[in-house]
Order: structure tokens, then sequence, then C-alpha cells
């Protein structure tokens, strides 16, 4: 029987790929990347120009798709957290994006599935018919299905394929954060040049098809490697344990605080997939949920008002992301308004790339130097700056990821601040009948892409770190969300800067842009001192001995990061 119980342990026992699964993993993720981002990011002129949308309606329905898009990963991480797993989540997903894709190549191939061109501009345009509209948003159904089910989950399905256990699996952990961003960004880049030309100048039946061959790659690969990926089970709705978690303290708000954790409800931990999680002294007023009382015992232990230390600190995990969640939103409104009025600055700016030539730097493409910079750093950063960190600091990544979080901050309020002294020289070249050349608007792409590299990257990985492990899928959501909320936010700054102070004029020379750089500046700042005090409040995760599974930060980092 010992023996037969030995074996059946021995072929549960999980065996970590590690890096021989990786060309699947970051494979997929790769040519997903490339098939999504390059469907996307030429739509608004495809809805214009080949189903001659209004182009306010046009924006109107991606602003939605976006929104949209950004959003649905929430609903995907809690079906991968409770019911699915992340395998099958981004399985599913997956063929829902390929389908998408496939359906939005045929609104283009198809002549009767979109509106006939335009033959004369004497003739009036026909808009699409009701039955192509259908086709159309039926392919942004599926893309829509499959963000929100590939977001969520394939950061943390990734990483799920090192073992946390030991050195090596560590920092391949925190090795795959950089190279699963360098891949992100190599594909933008691949998008908003050869794709995009593709659409515009050859065929947008081609432009579309290539896409769509690359994310049917991209699902083959992930199949491919099955047989070697760690699959990790979901344990059930970890919103039901925050629920009762919160009902029970609430229930047991006039019971006297416990004089030491010792008092509290701690039976032994049962969950292979969860680690156990050591009890913190923050927020103590959800201890309360915890304390045996009376009325416990004769209720035999009711789940909504007796709760253990570990699902209370699970809770604490979540509140004590949030604050450090909401500094990101911040960073990326200023990226999204440097993003936005870069290219209004390229166009009142000598665009050629040779004075004495007439190719003209298309002025969209300026976000090529901010992925430019982001991809030569990531490997330099990964291979030559960590390992120099790592023999000063001891860590496995170099520094801790709110040091990350901190420096891409600061260099966020370094970038407004070189765009704002940019936009002043060109200003002043504006006046005596000059123009700048639009390579004067590279140097804050770089630190831009530099700011980048640390900030979101550290954010993905702190979140993944950081959250119980049956809410990871969770975590890639929370990023998403902050794209969503910081676009949101975006546009309602600039139509109250603009409507109060009318410095963000349809031409840059009848208004303030400096002067609007300079505020964004200012609130990046604020934001750089809001974040230093949510980090050195901030109490990173700790596990016990017996499931030690997650690196354990020093907490000496918590004051090192008000430093940076």
């Amino acid at each position: 029987m010992e023996a037969a119980m030995e074996k059946k342990e021995e072929s549960e026992s999980v065996r970590y790929r590690g890096w021989k699964s990786m060309p699947y993993v970051i494979g997929n993720e790769t040519f997903e990347k490339l098939g999504t981002i390059g469907t996307t990011a030429n739509l608004l002129v495809y809805l214009t120009t080949v189903y001659h949308l209004h182009s306010v309606h046009a924006a109107t329905l991606l602003n939605f798709f976006a929104g949209t898009t950004n959003l649905a990963p929430l609903l995907g991480a809690f079906l991968s957290d409770t019911f699915l797993g992340r395998y099958a989540t981004i399985a599913a997903a997956s063929l829902a994006s390929f389908l998408g894709m496939l359906l939005l190549t045929l609104t283009a191939a198809v002549q009767s599935l979109h509106p006939p061109p335009c033959t004369s501009s004497s003739t009036p345009c026909h808009g699409p018919t009701h039955w192509q509209l259908a086709a159309l948003l039926a392919s942004f159904a599926f893309l829509v299905l499959g963000a929100g089910g590939i977001r969520p989950c394939n950061l943390a399905f990734g990483a799920d394929q090192f073992d946390p256990r030991t050195d090596s699996g560590r920092r391949g952990i925190a090795s795959f954060f950089n190279w699963y961003y360098f891949t992100f960004t190599v594909a933008m880049m691949l998008s908003a040049t050869l794709i995009i030309y593709l659409q515009s100048n050859v065929s947008w039946a081609i432009g579309l098809a290539l896409p769509a061959a690359l994310m049917g790659l991209s699902c083959a690969l992930f199949f491919m490697g099955t047989r070697l990926y760690v699959r990790v089970r979901p344990e059930g709705s970890p919103f039901t344990s925050f629920a009762r978690v919160l009902v029970a303290a609430v229930r047991k708000r006039r019971v006297p605080s416990p004089a030491s954790a010792d008092d509290l409800f701690d039976p032994p931990h049962q969950s292979k997939l969860v680690a156990k999680i050591a009890y913190t002294d923050q927020f103590r007023c959800l201890d309360k949920a915890a304390v045996v009382t009376p009325e416990d015992t004769a209720e035999a232990a009711s789940p909504w008002r007796l709760c253990t230390v570990q699902q209370v600190e699970e809770v604490k995990c979540l509140a004590r992301i949030i604050p450090v969640w909401s500094s990101g939103i911040v960073y990326f409104i200023v990226l999204t308004q440097l993003g936005t009025y870069v290219v209004f600055q390229a166009l009142q700016t000598d665009r050629r790339l040779v004075r004495s030539s007439g190719f003209e730097v298309p002025a969209g493409s300026m976000v090529v130097f901010n992925m430019m910079a982001l991809t030569v750093w990531i490997p330099v950063y990964d291979r030559v700056v960590v390992p120099a960190l790592r023999r000063v600091t001891g860590r496995e990544g170099g520094i801790s990821q709110l040091q990350r979080i901190g420096v891409g901050l600061v260099l966020s309020v370094a970038t407004m601040l070189v765009a704002a002294a940019v936009e002043q020289h060109r200003r002043r070249l504006g006046a005596k009948g000059l123009r700048m050349s639009v390579f004067w608007l590279v140097p804050q792409q770089v630190v831009a892409g530099m700011s980048e590299a640390f900030a979101a990257i550290g954010q993905t990985e702190l979140y993944y770190k950081q959250f119980p492990e049956n809410m990871r899928s969770v975590a890639g959501a929370l990023f998403f969300m902050a794209f969503a909320v910081a676009s949101y936010a975006s546009g309602f700054m600039v139509a109250a800067v603009h409507r109060t102070t009318g410095w963000l004029a349809q031409d840059l020379d009848d208004g303030r842009l400096d002067l609007f750089y300079m505020v964004v500046a200012a609130i990046a700042a604020a934001n750089v001192c809001y974040f230093f005090l949510c980090a050195r409040w901030y109490r990173f995760k700790n596990t016990s001995s017996s499931m030690d599974d997650i690196e354990l930060p020093d907490q000496g980092s918590i004051s090192a990061v008000s430093k940076v």
C-alpha cells in the first residue's frame, strides 16, 4: 500500500518544464499579438474608407470596442480562476480571436460583406447595410471574447511553467516577464509598419488575412505544447471567500479586537494551489472575521460568520495592491497624453527623412521610437543590468518590483519635461517662420520607452507575485483595467483643459501645448509622491515555510524604495 501511495504521489507531482515550454508559450503570445494588433491598429481607416462610416461614428464605435476589450479581461479572469483554468481559457479565447480575424478578413475579401467603393466624388457613397454591419460587429464580438480570455491569462500561464520553489525558477519568472513585454513591443512595431503598409497600400484583404494567418499559427503553437504545460486547476471563486470575510468582519464589528494572532481561527492549511500566507497586522478591523465567538460554536462555524486567517490575509493582499494600482492609472494617463499629441506635433514639423528627399516620416509612426527604445533596453536590462544589480543587492530581480515601478514613474516626469522643452523649441522656430525637424521628438519617445520598461513590467510582476495564487488571472486583468480607466480619464482631461484654457487648439501654434505638458508633468510628479507613500506603507506577501512557493521579498525594500 505504501509503495502504491508513493507512486500515486509521484504521478501527481508537478513537472515544471520551464524554458522548454517557452517556445510554444512565447511563440503563441508573439503571433497572437501580431495578429490582434495588426488587425486593430488600422481599423479607423478601414471603417472610414471601406465601410464609409462617418469619422465621428467610426471613432465612437472604436472607442466602445476598445473600452469593452479592456474590460472583458475581468470576466475572463473570473471564469479562469473560478471554473475553467488558464489553459482552457486561453485555448477557447485563441480560437475565438482566430474566428474574429477570419470573419473580419471576409468582410474585406467578399464584396457582398462591405459597401461598394465610391466611384466618383459627385456620387454619394453608400454606407453599410444592416447585414454588412452585423458581420462587422460579429467579428468585433469574437475579438472581444478572445481578448477577454487571453489578456488576463497568458502572462500568468507562462509564469506557471516555472517552479517558484527554486532559484532558477524564480529567475525564470522574472526573465519571462521581461521577454513577454519584449515580444509585445516587437509585435507592435511590425504591426505599425509592415501590416499597416499592406492594408493601406496593397490590399485590405491581404492586410487583414496576414494577421488572421498569424493568429492561426499562434493557435497551432499553443496546442503543440500541450503535453509540456503545467496546468493549475481552479479552486473555486475567490470572490466568495472575500465576500465572507467582509460580511463576517461587519457582523463582528463590536467584538473586542484579539490580543494577538494566536487568538484567531487558523486551522491547518489544506490547499495545494494557494500558499499559506503569514499573518500581518495591517487592516486589523478585518481580523475580527477570524475571531471565534460562542455564536460561531453554536452555529457550527458558519462560513459567513467565521473565516480563517488565510482568508483574511488574502483580502488584505488585495486591499494593499489597490493604492499601488491606482498610481498606475495616473501613469498611463501621462503616456496616453504623450502618445496622442506627439502625432499633432509631428504634423507641424519637417518630416523629411533627408532634406533633399521627398520621403516624409508618417506622423503616426513616431510611436515606433518608443517601441524601439523599449525593445533595445529590455534585453540589456535582463542580461546585463539585472545580473549586476543581483550581485549588489542579492535579489533575484536585482531590485524589488516597487523600486522598479518607482524608477518608471520618475522617468514619466522626465518624459513630460522633455516634451514641454521640445514644444517650446518648436514654437520659437515657428515664430521665426522655420520648421523644427521631426527628429527632435525622438528623445521624449525614448525616455517614455525607458519609463515603460520599468513601470509597466514592474506592475505586471508585482500583481502576479502579490496576488493570491487563485487570483493571478484577475491580477492580469487589473493591468488592462488600468488602461481602460486611463483612456476614459484622458479624454475627460483633454476636454476639460480645452474648454477652460484653450491650450489645445487645432493649430498648435495658436495653443500652448507646452503648458499642457507642464501640467501633466506636475500631475506625474504628484503621482510619484503618492506612490512613494504607498510603497513605504506596503507590506509584501509573506508565506510560511510549509508552502514557500513564492519568492519572499526583503521587507527592507519598503523603505529602500523611498530612496529611488
